[in-house]
């Protein structure tokens, strides 16, 4: 079903810019629980969500003897909160301020026995505001949301499919709650060099070199949904190779290749076109950073 135009609704972004910001704070607040309470994995990798059945999920969350998991249920409408050996608590979601969402959030945590304390301030946004002092993000359309989802479950499925393509050291598939976007990476298994003046995440996050590649719903210099690809750090001569499919370029500001959304939702196979994409751009950052393609790839092991 993933090349089913169904699988695939617009989801232009000026017709839900309004309930995309309010969303991206809330999974804000939810992500800043899982990094306060989980032990720290290599570049970040205990912090991101998960596209699950019903929207996005933090995994299992260890609390003392106990687990339990958040999760955004968009079919549902509420925010889902559930513990072992407790009946889950429900967090609606509907057209609320991101203060009010955080305070019943915080004190839902509470009611069921868990403690934590996280930084309230967003990230990666121009002109934070305090989460509890937030009332201009309000917005909840579960309409647009529910396309968002859609999408997410198409393209975890491809971006799954690529990642299985390689055997050496690569991330999950997740969702970034700070940049907001679905992404996957891989590593040639060498470290990168220093970037100067790297604050502390950065430096953890590309301590090694890597080419990822995703899905983001879009703002700033791109004007809507569209999936991207890059190479840290970036090789010479990287920018100027041949990627597929033909409608990709890379973006001269962002150094990264884009594939705009609404040309995949219309292409004949949006599988195949994402599969080129995601393919033909790895293969640039691998050739020009000199991986050793033939131990990394399971084809090339295979023999195929």
């Amino acid at each position: 079903m993933i090349d089913d135009p169904t699988s695939w609704p617009p989801l232009p972004l000026a017709e839900w810019e309004t309930t995309r910001a309010t969303l991206h704070m809330w999974t804000q607040i939810v992500g800043k629980v899982r990094l306060a309470l989980s032990p720290p994995v290599n570049h970040w990798w205990q912090v991101p969500l998960y596209v699950s059945a019903r929207g996005l999920t933090t995994s299992a969350i260890p609390y003392g003897g106990h687990i339990f998991e958040m999760e955004f249920d968009f079919a549902g409408g509420h925010l889902a909160i559930r513990k072992t050996g407790q009946p889950p608590t429900l967090v609606r979601l509907y057209p609320r301020s991101v203060a009010d969402f955080y305070q019943e959030v915080m004190a839902a945590l509470l009611a069921a026995g868990i403690e934590v304390k996280i930084w309230p301030m967003p990230v990666e946004i121009a002109n934070p505001i305090p989460f509890p002092d937030d009332r201009q993000h309000a917005s909840y359309d579960p309409e647009y949301v529910d396309r968002f989802h859609r999408i997410l479950v198409q393209v975890d499925a491809i971006l799954k499919e690529f990642r299985g393509r390689f055997i050496g050291k690569a991330s999950p598939v997740h969702f970034f709650w700070g940049s907001f976007d679905l992404a996957a990476t891989r590593f040639s298994g060498r470290r990168a060099p220093e970037r100067a003046g790297a604050d502390p995440i950065t430096r953890e996050a590309y301590s090694h070199e890597c080419s990822s590649a995703g899905f983001w719903p879009g703002g700033g210099d791109i004007a809507g949904p569209a999936f991207y690809s890059y190479a840290a750090p970036e090789p010479p001569g990287y920018a100027a190779d041949g990627v597929l499919p033909p409608a990709a370029f890379c973006h001269p500001k962002l150094h990264e290749f884009i594939l705009m959304y609404d040309h995949v939702r219309s292409a004949a196979s949006p599988r195949g076109d994402l599969l080129d994409f995601f393919q033909s751009t790895y293969d640039a950052a691998a050739n020009r950073g000199n991986w050793d393609r033939v131990n990394l790839e399971r084809a090339r092991i295979a023999g195929q």
